[in-house]
């Protein structure tokens, strides 16, 4: 797909590895809807495409854990735009390791609604405005998690699990339209996610975020018949 002018919804772009996939795609001339819950670092980021190359640049404060609120931004950005091109499901957040009886009830909750649920309603109210394309994308950014069962995970791990299913079965609901799906899971990425979650996890182990975005950059520009659906990324 050539990128130049197309219109682009990150999820989770203010801050991680979604703002870096921003970045990089702001380079490439998209419409960028930067979407995420601050909105004081949303504001620096649209400052930054707009400073990198993007055609057009919104930010739009929206909490995954709110149906209401997702189906209003979705609507307000696609008539902003005239439609939706590509749709990058990239927001998530971690709780911190450790066996299910000490993860509490309400991060349960909160880890469950924003990275699974949250990610199938937001889809879900996206996927009108990707059908109207001879050529739209849903790229959903899972984890290794989402393939790769690991000890104090489970909570996390089971909504990434969720996401790789929902990624397969999309893909084949959409085979015959013009939606191409895919999924990457990603080991363990340089950002704030587990600070947030006070957890101390040493950063040698990472990926770089920015070597990421260029990943998912190059399989946003990808031609259809070398569409590249499931991409596995380790240090």
């Amino acid at each position: 797909m050539d990128l130049k002018n197309k219109r682009v919804i990150v999820t989770g772009g203010s801050d991680g590895i979604g703002r870096h996939i921003c970045l990089k795609l702001a380079e490439t001339g998209t419409r960028l809807a930067i979407f995420g819950r601050n909105a004081e670092r949303l504001s620096k980021v649209k400052a930054e495409c707009v400073a990198a190359g993007a055609v057009e640049v919104v930010s739009v404060a929206c909490d995954l854990q709110n149906p209401h609120e997702i189906n209003a931004a979705v609507s307000k950005v696609t008539a902003t735009f005239g439609g939706l091109d590509i749709l990058i499901n990239n927001a998530g957040i971690w709780h911190k390791t450790g066996p299910l009886d000490t993860i509490a009830p309400e991060m349960l909750q909160a880890t469950v609604q924003t990275n699974l649920t949250g990610l199938m309603q937001f889809t879900q109210a996206a996927l009108p405005a990707l059908r109207s394309n001879d050529e739209s994308i849903i790229l959903n950014v899972v984890s290794k998690s989402g393939v790769v069962a690991q000890a104090g995970q489970s909570v996390y791990t089971a909504t990434k699990y969720g996401v790789r299913g929902f990624t397969e079965v999309l893909k084949a609901d959409e085979e015959n339209t013009g939606v191409r799906v895919g999924g990457v899971y990603q080991s363990g990425t340089n950002t704030r996610m587990f600070e947030k979650a006070g957890e101390d996890v040493p950063n040698h182990i990472f990926t770089e975020p920015d070597d990421l975005a260029d990943v998912v950059v190059f399989v946003l520009s990808r031609p259809p018949k070398l569409w590249i659906h499931d991409i596995r990324i380790e240090l």
